[in-house]
């Protein structure tokens, strides 16, 4: 039964680790610009999809992020554009799906609203899985 209250959790397996993969590549890869670039792009794009659903929270097309997180870090270029399609697609999608929404969530009826979803192996993590697979077609 619904208390009409929300929790907010963060995700370690969806939020925090492929959040910390994608700071260590930016660091390590040295794509820093770029990086900026792929995630608002992806940030944006997934923003215009990402819809409400009452008692479940916030969704996004399974297969928009990365596409588009490949496609940015193909047009965007440079040395490392397999780290740019993660970054991109993971960090990318955690802003314009999530965080962007944070404030959408309490109407929606969900008691636990999940940052990087509800399960360990879940659209954040393909998300970035999938990106690097596209872009390295």
């Amino acid at each position: 039964m619904h208390t009409g209250t929300t929790t907010v959790a963060v995700n370690v397996g969806g939020a925090l680790i492929p959040s910390a993969l994608a700071g260590y590549l930016v660091v390590h890869d040295r794509i820093w610009l770029r990086a900026l670039i792929a995630v608002a792009v992806v940030s944006v794009l997934v923003w215009l999809v990402a819809r409400p659903v009452w008692g479940v929270g916030i969704v996004a097309p399974t297969f928009i992020p990365p596409i588009v997180a490949a496609l940015a870090a193909i047009v965007i270029g440079g040395h490392a554009i397999a780290a740019l399609a993660y970054v991109g697609g993971t960090v990318g999608t955690l802003v314009g799906a999530d965080l962007v929404n944070l404030g959408r969530i309490r109407d929606l009826g969900a008691p636990l609203a999940s940052i990087g979803g509800a399960g360990t192996f879940d659209g954040i993590f393909l998300t970035g899985i999938l990106a690097v697979l596209l872009a390295g077609l």
